[in-house]
């Protein structure tokens, strides 16, 4: 499949609309579902039910916002096996994490994903098991991971013209991307959002054709801000704020009309196209913030906490699944979330970038 299919010409003109900056970042307390008498709630009043696992920090592309070309991984003897995953979200489950999210790195390169999969399903408790990869080899595995349980998948796409990708990404593999987004879409999925980091310099050639190909084939079109956690150094003027991408979407395509029913605590604002073409998701992260909803907890690969993707510390729990310590594990995690601070504060002008890179963190 060429990704000239696409349409790939529609570029928008370059346009400069003044970057808000949004220093109100206070968590509001979160009233609007049940919370069980074990939640994890932090100092904010935020329940954590959402709990994202890297499985590897190794990944088939070396995409620019994310990580270094000349990046060293980790042995993998340092990694958490499938069972000791499975086990870690067996002990927090009773804590009221019912949502889990696999990433990496790129989580298909870790052979036989599909099997830790089928572990996290059959987890008592957990109601939704989700996976972000970049699609390269998603043709491959689609039909092994519909058949144990997965049914939500984010793939990451920024561009569907290649020498952009190849210039984003340093790999060449849009069309591999293409085929995987397709195959999976034969393969059962029904819920399949396309994310694309918005930068810059791209955006303006790419949001359009990214956003019609979504409506064609009925994913949903998700743009995330360019975030200060990858790129060395973070260039502020290459974000593209959510309500230029809006403006760009609404104009070329069809008016979008935010969604009466979103999650309040999901990073995305949902948007909705006029015509009934589908939906847009904006993860503002730069210039709205959303940490005051935040329910989100992370598990590296290496088998650390972090209670924010720009956390500064984190608690090693390896030792702890390795021992078997469950009790540890569950106290480990409370104290963790407990300790979660108000908001990133990328915005501010003390903000100290996380020493770790996106890839090595889990997207």
């Amino acid at each position: 499949m060429r990704s000239a299919e696409f349409g790939m010409r529609n570029e928008i003109p370059p346009s400069r609309f003044p970057l808000p900056l949004t220093t109100d970042e206070r968590p509001v307390r979160d009233s609007a579902f049940p919370v069980p008498r074990s939640a994890l709630i932090d100092g904010f009043g935020r329940v954590h039910n959402n709990l994202r696992v890297s499985v590897t920090d190794r990944c088939n592309l070396r995409c620019t916002y994310c990580m270094p070309e000349d990046v060293t991984f980790r042995d993998r003897s340092e990694l958490l096996t499938f069972e000791e995953i499975a086990h870690f979200v067996r002990v927090v489950a009773p804590l009221g994490i019912d949502k889990v999210r696999l990433t990496g790195g790129e989580p298909l390169v870790r052979r036989d994903l599909h099997k830790l999969v089928r572990m996290i399903v059959a987890v008592p408790g957990i109601l939704d098991v989700g996976l972000t990869t970049n699609g390269i080899l998603l043709a491959q595995q689609a039909a092994a991971l519909f058949d144990a349980g997965l049914r939500r998948l984010n793939v990451s796409l920024d561009t569907l013209d290649p020498d952009r990708f190849r210039e984003l990404t340093r790999r060449d593999g849009v069309d591999s991307v293409l085929e995987g987004l397709l195959a999976a879409k034969r393969a059962g999925f029904a819920n399949i959002k396309v994310n694309a980091v918005a930068i810059r310099g791209f955006a303006e050639h790419d949001a359009v054709p990214l956003a019609r190909f979504c409506r064609e084939h009925g994913f949903e079109m998700r743009f995330i801000e360019y975030m200060p956690i990858g790129a060395d150094p973070w260039e502020r003027d290459k974000v593209v704020p959510a309500a230029e991408l809006l403006a760009w979407l609404g104009g070329a395509i069809s008016p979008l009309d935010p969604v009466p029913d979103a999650d309040p605590r999901a990073p995305a604002e949902e948007f909705a196209y006029a015509d009934g073409g589908g939906r847009v998701g904006i993860i503002a992260s730069v210039t709205k913030p959303f940490c005051g909803t935040c329910n989100r907890v992370r598990l590296t690969a290496d088998g650390k906490l972090r209670n924010c993707l720009f956390a500064l510390a984190e608690t090693d729990v390896k030792g702890l699944i390795r021992s078997g310590d469950d009790a540890g594990i569950a106290a480990a995690l409370r104290a963790s979330v407990a300790a979660k601070w108000a908001g990133h504060g990328f915005n501010a002008a003390d903000y100290v970038k996380p020493a770790r890179t996106m890839h090595a963190i889990g997207g």
